[in-house]
């Protein structure tokens, strides 16, 4: 059997495929018209990976004519300006409380023309988007939801509407990681009137593509109000704008009224290059399964390959980004590219332009996962002709968590809520210990925004006291952004009670490990959540001392049984990522799969 280095796998099997849950029908007596502009996964990019809040037209222009050459030709469309674009001075990823922006008289976000020169004289983006389309090419933008807080101070007009911008505001209801915006409060006169001015002006730029942002999550009633007032303001400009709504996790139990709504919907908080974010999305695409249809696309958001975050390269590895574009393409995920078009390596380019792999995401149908044994994973799918069906095989087994922390020698209570309302006390006995490992799971509510840090954590005994961060780490991991020494997970300083201390951030699921010298016979920390957390963490401590290592092997056989899909008798197997032939097999198919990856075949039945 032939091995595959560092590959997803689908499977292309000729045959009948057991059905998956049906997918909930729209209560419409007809498919909404909003469904055809997005037939397919719209395949695009956002400038959110690789430029944060800073794009300007010139760096506009250069991504426009890399996507052109490089990744056009392989149906990828969609070109995305995301947020604060309407900021002079925006820096990072960060945002600035109480920063002037850019606003017509009509309480509108427009350009700031310091970032976009085009947009002068009231031409807004329409100079960039005629750009964009000239190379047969789609525009998009991104947008928070509400109106800008400062119209609410200015109280300017609204067009269309004698009410004005504190009228419609609703000031109980904000974002809690971005300060420009107030929801509208959609019981009030002239709160339709400034959404349905906001598409006018977006379609007189000629936009086709619109992100809302802080819409999709917690999904109140505020919000899913919005919701139904964006699409009404969308279908009356006439002009096919294609919805996304953002953030995620998008609530499940919302799934009906978000797919009768928009045309792509996020699954998740902002995806990065980390394992566990990808290893959770396995649950979280199966999970949306019943909601996806033509037109209608749960998103597990942005695919973060090549040169991102301004100038550093993806922390994936090749196996982890054959499992992303494997399982975003046999799930049926949009495709939006977050690099910097500029700078594709040739195996990045190989990787986003390999047509038998966007053939799975553009054209296969009946999508879902089959099964999943101990993290070997099968997903499924049906070719467009119903003779043939894809089939993703996964290792998403990891080494990354060796240790049993069911097991754990000490667990704390579950923290949450405000970051630093409650400290954890740990003490724990090591005498002849030689290794210590520090973890930080999930509280219950998944791992998102899980940031924790271990204060002041030290060894003492009759050699004296010894700061473990003096010490190296074996293995330290965090389910999101980097481990790091006296700062928390995403860069600030470590502080308690208004101090600087020393200790070290992370994030679940975290584990740091270390090798323990001798004369120590106590170790103690503080547990805290951080700022990241934004008071929606839960999360809880655990130490392990001396505790046994699960090293799982780095390959395992991966396989999927002719008859789970129906098919019977011999079937020939061809390679989808290398494009090879690889012969005949009887009543079943499988490979051996890297850690973390997985490997690609199409298997067509003999007569």
């Amino acid at each position: 059997m032939n091995k595959i280095y560092g590959m997803a796998i689908i499977v292309f099997l000729a045959g009948l495929c057991h059905a998956a849950d049906p997918v909930v029908k729209t209560p419409f007596t007809a498919e909404p018209v909003y469904w055809s502009w997005a037939k397919t996964p719209p395949m695009g990019w956002n400038s959110w990976d690789c430029f944060g809040t800073t794009l300007t037209e010139e760096q506009a222009k250069a991504q426009a004519d890399a996507m052109e050459k490089h990744l056009k030709p392989y149906g990828w469309t969609y070109f995305t300006v995301d947020i604060q674009w309407y900021e002079p001075d925006s820096q990072g990823h960060g945002y600035r409380r109480g920063a002037r922006l850019e606003m017509d008289e009509y309480s509108r976000l427009i350009p700031a023309l310091k970032k976009f020169p085009s947009s002068s004289d009231g031409r807004g983006f329409k100079p960039l988007a005629d750009y964009v389309h000239a190379k047969g090419l789609k525009f998009g933008i991104h947008i928070m939801r509400g109106i800008p807080k400062q119209a609410v101070r200015d109280n300017t007009a609204i067009l269309g509407t004698d009410a004005r911008a504190a009228d419609i505001a609703n000031t109980r209801s904000t974002c809690p990681w971005n300060p420009d915006m107030y929801g509208v409060d959609m019981s009030k006169p002239g709160a339709q009137a400034y959404y349905d001015s906001l598409f006018e002006l977006y379609a007189f730029w000629g936009v086709d593509f619109v992100k809302v942002d802080d819409i999709a999550r917690p999904y109140d009633e505020v919000q899913r109000a919005e919701i139904e007032a964006i699409r009404k303001a969308i279908d009356k400009t006439g002009r096919p704008i294609v919805l996304s709504l953002s953030p995620g996790d998008t609530p499940i139990e919302r799934g009906q009224h978000v797919m009768n709504h928009a045309n792509m919907w996020r699954i998740s908080d902002d995806f990065w290059d980390r394992w566990q974010p990808l290893y959770g999305m396995f649950g979280r695409l199966e999970k949306w399964t019943k909601y996806r249809a033509e037109g209608a696309w749960p998103d597990a958001d942005m695919l973060p390959f090549g040169i991102v975050e301004f100038n550093r390269p993806t922390r994936f590895t090749p196996d982890e980004q054959m499992t992303c574009m494997s399982l975003w393409c046999i799930a049926r995920s949009p495709l939006i590219l977050g690099a910097d078009m500029t700078r594709l390596d040739d195996t990045t380019l190989n990787l986003l332009t390999n047509p038998e792999v966007l053939a799975v995401n553009q054209a296969s149908t009946n999508n879902r996962q089959i099964k999943n044994e101990n993290d070997l994973i099968v997903w499924a799918a049906d070719s467009p002709d119903g003779r043939d069906s894809y089939v993703g095989l996964f290792n998403a087994q990891s080494n990354d968590n060796p240790f049993d922390l069911s097991k754990a020698d000490y667990t704390s209570r579950r923290l949450s809520g405000q970051p630093k309302a409650q400290v954890i006390e740990i003490s724990m006995p090591i005498r002849n210990v030689r290794r210590l490992v520090l973890a930080v799971r999930d509280g219950g509510n998944g791992s998102d925004y899980d940031h924790a840090a271990w204060i002041e954590p030290v060894l003492t005994g009759p050699k004296g006291t010894l700061k473990l961060t003096d010490l190296d780490w074996i293995l330290a991991t965090a389910g999101w952004g980097t481990v790091r020494k006296h700062r928390t997970v995403d860069g600030r300083p470590l502080t308690l009670d208004g101090k600087p201390v020393e200790g070290i951030g992370t994030h679940s699921v975290s584990i740091i490990e270390f090798e323990l010298p001798e004369g120590y016979d106590t170790f103690t920390s503080k547990g805290v959540i951080t700022e990241g957390s934004q008071g929606r963490g839960s999360l809880e401590f655990c130490v392990l001392v001396d505790p046994q290592k699960r090293a799982k092997p780095d390959r395992s056989t991966v396989s999927v049984s002719f008859a789970d899909l129906g098919i019977t008798g011999k079937a020939r197997v061809r390679d989808l990522w290398t494009r090879r032939d690889l012969g005949e097999f009887s009543d079943s198919f499988g490979t051996d799969v890297p850690l973390h990856g997985a490997g690609l075949f199409r298997i067509s039945p003999m007569p």
